[in-house]
């Protein structure tokens, strides 16, 4: 039962909170849809931080999304096996990821020992990015996982799942979890979380991406 709740019942939960939440929010209180930086108390060690964050972050949740919602029948098709899928994973995904381990360290060690940050981050700040450290460190934990069986079996699993909640079949995805590595399904349960919390914190911001700046025109600005 409680399989089945975490993988088949908590997905559409959590996606539900996280999307009503949003909308409720940007509704009621569109003044607090902000990053909320703290640039101007300190702003070295943020841009070296949040870059690196930011770049492994976005290649994390890209590969994920490619890498899950794909059917393995479109692998098939383009020649990708199964278990040289997974060691791309591995490969790609352990090398952004410790891009975005080396910014979270940054980024947290800022918040807890710059008194002016920290006069100015909130318990869910500091609750978020915590959770996104433990997540990440989870997701790094996983590649040592995988290398002890390359066949590839388990992430066809995962891939199951994932899908399988996009269809709608969440009896069939839950079943699939079952026998899955406890680190998989506290990475996948810890996620959700993250969705639940979403709209209750500053990452609602990730909606807000400027992708008007690529097509709006060029600003003129005079030295005199």
């Amino acid at each position: 039962m409680m399989n089945h709740f975490l993988f088949g019942v908590y997905p559409y939960i959590a996606f539900a909170i996280f999307l009503l939440g949003s909308l409720a929010r940007y509704d009621r209180d569109q003044y607090t849809w902000k990053t909320g930086s703290s640039q101007l108390l300190e702003s070295k060690q943020l841009r070296k931080g949040s870059i690196a964050f930011h770049v492994g972050i976005i290649a994390i949740l890209c590969g994920h999304f490619v890498g899950l919602l794909t059917p393995n029948a479109v692998w098939h098709a383009l020649g990708v096996s199964a278990s040289f899928k997974q060691m791309v994973a591995m490969g790609v995904g352990g090398f952004f990821g410790l891009i975005c381990l080396y910014g979270m360290v940054i980024l947290i060690k800022r918040r807890l020992t710059n008194d002016r940050v920290r006069a100015t981050t909130t318990t869910m700040d500091l609750t978020i990015l915590l959770l996104l450290f433990a997540q990440l460190v989870l997701g790094l934990l996983s590649i040592f996982v995988s290398s002890g069986h390359m066949d590839g079996a388990e992430m066809l699993k995962l891939m199951a799942w994932a899908q399988n909640i996009v269809i709608l079949d969440p009896v069939y995805a839950a079943e699939q979890m079952v026998n899955v590595h406890w680190i998989f399904k506290m990475h996948i349960t810890l996620g959700m979380t993250l969705f639940v919390l979403f709209p209750f914190s500053r990452l609602v911001h990730v909606w807000s991406v400027p992708v008007k700046y690529f097509t709006r025109n060029y600003q003129i600005v005079r030295a005199k």
